[in-house]
């Protein structure tokens, strides 16, 4: 049966949720509250509708049936500028426009906070100057985001969304196409983020760094939640194999005591 505790506080939440694109339909009746001040991750199989999930959370896709509150209002009925000032997105697949240097792409994270009558400000620079410290590429300024490494570029893809300086930041896959030590260096900055004070929801594939760096889990399967929680409670072998279809152990994480999903062996003749 699905574990589902009493509803957290929330300014981020879907309830009732149908999401879908054209005539294929990824879920019904969805609901889900991202927790206040937590580390949330989604985990789950492939195409079981964390992305979707996660791109309707951030305005990206309006559901088909139910709704996306951001702070007790129905996210489509917020201007965008507005919602860019409460909820930054990492996306999946981001892309920067040819020859663009670092300081450019994370100046533009301050577009929300431009108006008409106010351009760039002191409040921008300072803001620009601490999301490229916190993310340790200010060394890359003046380099085009073209010849960086995957872990550079992402690290400038999160500087971008700090120097937007919302309370909710939303990543999408954010360790995809990295090697383990890039993939550890940006859980361990988001992990950073988090401390300082930000709700984080990220959609990661590794359910043993989901159970690590998490403070919340989502564990969907067929665009329904089959768990929710701490990793600590939820996580059990059972879940992963009815998640996943992955016989496996669980064991605490020698560094940190979170779960660890051990595969069962296979036969050998």
């Amino acid at each position: 049966m699905p574990t589902r505790p009493s509803p957290p506080s929330s300014r981020l939440s879907g309830e009732n949720l149908t999401l879908a694109y054209d005539d294929r339909t990824i879920a019904e009746q969805l609901s889900v509250q991202i927790p206040d001040g937590s580390f949330t991750v989604i985990v789950g199989p492939n195409a079981c509708g964390k992305s979707t999930l996660l791109r309707a959370l951030a305005r990206m896709l309006k559901p088909q049936d139910g709704r996306v509150l951001l702070d007790g209002s129905v996210i489509q009925s917020l201007p965008a500028k507005e919602v860019a000032r409460r909820l930054g997105l990492l996306p999946q697949t981001a892309s920067a426009p040819d020859g663009i240097t670092v300081a450019d792409l994370v100046a533009r994270g301050r577009f929300p906070h431009q108006k008409l009558l106010r351009q760039w400000t002191r409040e921008d620079e300072r803001a620009v100057d601490h999301a490229m410290a916190a993310t340790h590429v200010e060394t890359l300024a003046e380099r085009s985001v073209d010849e960086l490494s995957g872990g550079q570029r992402q690290r400038v893809w999160i500087a971008m969304a700090l120097a937007q300086e919302t309370p909710i930041l939303l990543l999408d896959e954010p360790t995809t196409f990295l090697d383990i030590a890039h993939q550890v260096e940006v859980l361990d900055l988001c992990a950073q983020l988090h401390e300082e004070g930000r709700t984080m929801v990220a959609v990661l594939h590794d359910l043993n760094q989901a159970c690590r760096y998490a403070t919340h889990l989502i564990a969907l399967r067929d665009g329904r939640i089959v768990a929710e929680g701490e990793p600590a409670e939820i996580v059990t072998a059972g879940l992963v194999e009815t998640v996943f279809g992955l016989p496996c152990q669980v064991v605490p994480d020698p560094q940190t005591g979170t779960p660890l999903v051990v595969p069962l062996a296979r036969r050998r003749a």
